[in-house]
C-alpha cells in the first residue's frame, strides 16, 4: 500500500522538459459551492479552510516543491451554475476541482467530469469531493475520476444508529431532512438501519423541505413537538440546521438531536446553553477527541489564530495529504497519474490512518460521534464560534465499524 505522512489542501502543476528536469509551477485547485445566499457563510468557511491548508502545504514543502493554490467560485448551490463554473475552470487548464455543499451538484459535477475526461484526453480534470455524500456517487454512479474524502450517508448512518440503539431511552424518532437526493438517503436509511438495531422504536414524523429557502422553521418545529418525540435524526446542514435548531429551542421542543453537521458554520451558536447535552453529530473528527494527532491541535489553532473561525473541514486536509503523495510519488502533478496514485492510498490525517479503497474510490476512515458540551479549558479545550461550548466525543469507531459494500463496477482508462 502506499503511504503518506500528513498534509494540506493545495494544488500543483509541472513542465516535463525534454531533459526529463521537472520545473514547478504553482496548480490553481478550483473551489466550487455557495460563496453567497443562505449556504454563503459556510462556504466561506469551507473555502477560506482549503486556501489554509494550502498554505500549510506550501509552507512545509508536502508537495515535493510544488505550490498550491485555492480559487473560489460561487456556484450559488446551483448544479446548472456550477457545470458553466467547471466549463470555465477548463477553460483556464485548471485541473482539480473541489466540491462537497450539495450531492445534486455533486452528482452533476461527477458526470460532467467523466464526459469532459472521455472527451478530451491529455486535459483530464480531477473531482475531489470534500462533503457531498450522497452513496450513489460512490456506487451505481461510482466514477474514475471522483474521488470522496467524507464518509458517505451509509457509513455515517451505520455509525449513528449504533450508539443511538444502544439507548434505551429512544422510543420515538422524529426525521427531518432536505427535500433531495442525499435528504431522502437520510431518511430511507434511518428507517432501514433502524428497523434492523431496533425495530421498536417508531418513526413518528418524516418531513422534507426544500433546500436553502426555508426561513422560519417554526411550524416543522411545532410538528416534532406534538410528535412526542424524544430524538430527532437530521441530515440538514448550513442555514436549515441552525434554523431548524433554532426554531426548535423557541417552540420549547426537548427532544435530542441526532445530525451529521451539527458543528458547522452557524448551527453552533443557533444552539447555545439549549443545546448542550440534546444535540450530537457523526462525523469523521472530533475536535476534542483523546488521541488526535499533534498535527489536529496545531491546524486547529493557526486557523482560529488566522481567521478567528473553527476549522472543521478536515477532508480538506486528507485530500491534499494524498494529492500531494501522489505527486512526490509519480514526480508530477498529471491527473492520468496522480489518480492511478491515489488508488489504495494510506496517509495519516486529522483522525488517524484512513484509505482511499480502490474499487470505489470512497475513502475508508474513523468516525466519531459528539456530543455538545460547556467547554472546560482542558477535556474540552476547543469551544466552538467563541460560544463557550464545545463537543465531547463519546465513541471513536475504527474504519472497519463504518464501512459498507459498494457495487461500483468501476470503469478505468486504458
Amino acid at each position: 500500500m502506499k503511504t503518506l505522512r500528513s498534509f494540506s489542501a493545495g494544488a500543483t502543476v509541472f513542465i516535463a522538459l525534454a531533459s526529463g528536469v521537472v520545473s514547478a509551477e504553482t496548480v490553481k485547485i478550483a473551489f466550487i459551492d455557495p460563496l453567497s445566499g443562505l449556504m454563503g457563510s459556510l462556504g466561506s468557511n469551507e473555502l477560506k479552510s482549503w486556501q489554509y491548508i494550502a498554505e500549510v502545504a506550501n509552507q512545509q514543502d508536502w508537495g515535493g516543491g510544488q505550490k498550491f493554490e485555492v480559487v473560489g467560485f460561487d456556484n450559488k448551490l446551483s448544479p446548472q451554475e456550477s457545470l458553466t463554473i467547471l466549463n470555465e475552470v477548463a477553460d483556464q487548464g485548471i485541473r482539480y476541482i473541489v466540491q462537497g455543499n450539495g450531492s445534486s451538484v455533486g452528482l452533476a459535477l461527477e458526470d460532467a467530469v467523466s464526459k469532459f475526461n472521455e472527451r478530451n484526453p491529455g486535459k483530464e480534470i480531477i473531482y475531489l469531493n470534500y462533503a457531498a455524500i450522497d452513496p450513489g456517487m460512490t456506487n451505481s454512479k461510482c466514477d474514475y475520476w471522483h474521488f470522496r474524502f467524507d464518509a458517505n450517508v451509509d457509513m455515517k448512518m451505520e455509525a449513528l444508529t449504533t450508539f443511538l440503539a444502544k439507548d434505551p431511552n429512544v422510543k420515538k424518532v422524529y426525521l427531518i431532512n432536505q427535500d433531495y437526493s442525499f435528504g431522502h438517503d437520510v431518511s430511507s436509511t434511518a428507517r432501514e438501519y433502524l428497523k434492523r438495531k431496533r425495530p421498536d422504536i417508531q418513526i413518528v414524523g418524516d418531513d422534507f423541505h426544500p433546500l436553502a429557502q426555508v426561513k422560519d422553521f417554526s411550524p416543522y418545529a411545532s410538528k416534532i413537538k406534538a410528535s412526542g418525540a424524544d430524538t430527532i435524526i437530521t441530515g440538514n446542514w448550513g442555514s436549515d440546521l441552525a434554523l431548524l435548531i433554532k426554531a426548535g429551542k423557541d417552540a420549547g421542543v426537548t427532544a435530542d438531536y441526532f445530525t451529521y453537521y451539527a458543528n458547522t458554520t452557524g448551527v453552533p451558536t443557533a444552539m447555545g446553553a439549549a443545546g448542550a447535552g440534546h444535540v450530537r453529530y457523526v462525523a469523521y473528527m472530533g475536535a476534542n477527541t483523546k488521541g488526535n494527532p499533534p498535527q489536529a491541535g496545531q491546524i486547529m489553532d493557526g486557523f482560529k489564530k488566522k481567521y478567528d473561525d473553527d476549522f472543521f473541514v478536515m477532508a480538506a486536509y486528507t485530500s491534499i495529504a494524498m494529492v500531494s503523495q501522489a505527486f512526490k510519488e509519480t514526480k508530477s502533478t498529471d491527473p492520468v497519474k496522480v489518480a492511478k496514485a491515489l488508488e489504495g492510498m494510506k496517509v495519516e490525517s486529522l483522525n488517524g490512518i484512513v484509505e482511499m479503497r480502490a474499487s470505489d474510490h470512497q475513502l475508508q476512515q474513523p468516525l466519531v460521534i459528539a456530543t455538545w458540551v460547556k467547554a472546560d479549558g482542558k477535556d474540552i479545550k476547543y469551544d466552538q464560534e467563541n460560544t463557550g461550548y464545545g463537543w465531547r466525543t463519546d465513541a471513536v469507531l475504527d474504519a472497519a465499524a463504518a464501512a459498507q459494500p459498494t457495487t461500483c463496477q468501476m470503469k478505468r482508462p486504458n
